[in-house]
């Protein structure tokens, strides 16, 4: 691993796993999640991982949506701007891809694989239901895997690659840091790489803090000091293994695509309020936050988004 001299905060806005049954905070409009990012921004995030959402919360894969949000974050802040290219397993390839054709961003998530992404326990802890959508939603993961072929991956590191998009590799187990390796060898994937590693979604790596060590240790064997390594876990982990990876030499994740929960049983009031206290943890362990100019200085990036 490369160590990171300054810790960049990634905050993942909404997502396109939690829904608004769960928590009256999670952001939906398009307003509502550009002053969401904004907000995290403002308390230290570098880099802001972005989905849309109807204003209904139903995930969405529309670029005009995505536009309006990036529009006002890059108008006002230097931040970072990442954009999914997962999507939601309900979604094809194409519309996944859509956002980050059209707007071309300096930075894009990349699902290292194939795999069972499963989130129908959700049904089972809400008790009301605010849209019908919702349920069926949720229940479908179940039966329903997230589709990412090696050819889905290679056309995609191709075609954004060649717009000067650079990714950040979500692996959700230690097969997808494989995987990556394939792609580093042809050329594909290119230093430095920016590793994320996704723990405790049920189908993917558990969130035991045992695997985020070897995931670090087979990753280093892989890429040596070619990478920079931040992680995160779904739920009431995020916190710990943001500190983790921290203590690591890595960098953090929060926001409320991860985690709705900002202590036990308590919902996080905001995207800001978690990347405050991520903040405030990375910076008792004596390491600084990255800037938005350092982010880039590290990842390599291209610099302006859209």
């Amino acid at each position: 691993m490369r160590p990171a001299e300054k810790v960049i905060i990634t905050t993942a806005i909404t997502g396109s796993v939690n829904i608004p049954s769960q928590s009256p905070h999670l952001p939906l409009s398009a307003d509502e999640v550009a002053d969401a990012a904004l907000e995290a921004i403002e308390a230290g995030s570098a880099v802001v991982h972005l989905h849309a959402r109807e204003p209904n919360g139903r995930p969405t894969a529309d670029p005009e949506v995505f536009e309006k949000i990036v529009g006002r974050i890059t108008a006002e802040t230097d931040a970072v701007v990442n954009i999914t290219t997962g999507g939601a397993s309900s979604m094809t390839m194409d519309e996944r891809l859509a956002a980050a054709r059209q707007l071309k961003p300096e930075l894009a998530s990349m699902n290292m694989g194939s795999m069972n992404f499963v989130y129908s326990g959700i049904a089972d802890k809400v008790q009301e239901w605010k849209h019908d959508w919702e349920e069926p939603y949720v229940r479908n993961t179940y039966s329903h895997p997230f589709v990412n072929t090696f050819d889905r991956i290679e056309d995609t590191l191709r075609s954004l690659g060649e717009a000067g998009t650079r990714f950040e590799y979500e692996c959700y187990d230690i097969g997808h840091l494989y995987s990556l390796a394939y792609f580093v060898e042809l050329g594909l994937a290119k230093p430095p790489l920016l590793i994320q590693g996704v723990f405790g979604v049920l189908g993917g790596i558990g969130a035991d803090h045992a695997n985020l060590e070897h995931m670090v240790r087979i990753a280093d064997k892989l890429f040596g000091d070619d990478y920079y390594f931040s992680a995160f876990a779904a739920g009431r982990d995020q916190l710990a293994f943001g500190t983790h990876s921290a203590w690591l030499g890595g960098h953090v994740r929060v926001g409320l695509e991860d985690s709705l929960w900002i202590g036990k049983g308590k919902l996080a009031e905001s995207n800001a309020q978690q990347v405050r206290k991520i903040r405030a943890v990375v910076e008792d362990l004596g390491k600084p936050i990255a800037t938005p100019a350092e982010a880039r200085a590290m990842l390599a990036l291209r610099g302006g988004n859209a």
